[in-house]
C-alpha cells in the first residue's frame, strides 16, 4: 500500500529521489540541462510530498508559489521500477489537495515535449495545455499545463 508523507525539502528521502531525477534529466536534457536546472532548486521548497511503500521511498513532488493564488508543481519523479502503479497520480493529487487547503486557485507546471509519459500523466489528471509561462516562454522543448483547483475537501 502506498502512503504519502507531507514534508519539506529537508527530507532525506526527497533529496535522494531528486538526485535520481537530476541524473536522469542531465542525460535527457543534454546541452539544455543547465538552462532547466537553474529553475529546479529545492532549498526553498516548503511543500513536498514523498510516496512510500513499506517504508521505501518511491516518488515525490513539490509545490512552489508562482504568484498569489497559483502554485507551480515541481520535482515530480517516480523511481523507474515503481512507474505505472499510480504513484505519480497519488503524489499529484496530494499536492493539489495541499494547494487547495492553502487556498490556492490553480496549479501550473512545465515538462518537456519528449517526456510523453509525463504529458500523459498530467492530461489524465485534468491538466490542460497553456502557453508557456515565465521562464519557459519561447522555449520550444517545453510544454506547460494548468489545472483549476476546486474547493478544499472538508470531508476528511
Amino acid at each position: 500500500m502506498i502512503t504519502l508523507h507531507r514534508t519539506n525539502a529537508d527530507n532525506p528521502d526527497f533529496g535522494s529521489l531528486v538526485r535520481l531525477l537530476d541524473a536522469y534529466l542531465a542525460v535527457e536534457d543534454g546541452d539544455a540541462h543547465p538552462f532547466f536546472a537553474q529553475f529546479n532548486k529545492t532549498d526553498q521548497l516548503e511543500h513536498v510530498v514523498v510516496a512510500y511503500e513499506n517504508g521505501v521511498p518511491l516518488g515525490c513532488g513539490a509545490l512552489k508559489e508562482f504568484e498569489p493564488g497559483v502554485m507551480e508543481v515541481k520535482r515530480m519523479y517516480v523511481a523507474p521500477e515503481s512507474r505505472r502503479k499510480g504513484v505519480a497520480s497519488a503524489v499529484l493529487h496530494e499536492l493539489e489537495c495541499w494547494a487547495r487547503e492553502l487556498t490556492y486557485k490553480k496549479c501550473i507546471l512545465e515538462t518537456g515535449h519528449r517526456f510523453q509519459d509525463a504529458v500523459g500523466l498530467y492530461e489524465h489528471n485534468g491538466y490542460h495545455r497553456i502557453p508557456n509561462y515565465g521562464q519557459y516562454a519561447g522555449v520550444e522543448a517545453s510544454v506547460c499545463f494548468e489545472k483549476a483547483l476546486g474547493r478544499p475537501d472538508t470531508s476528511r
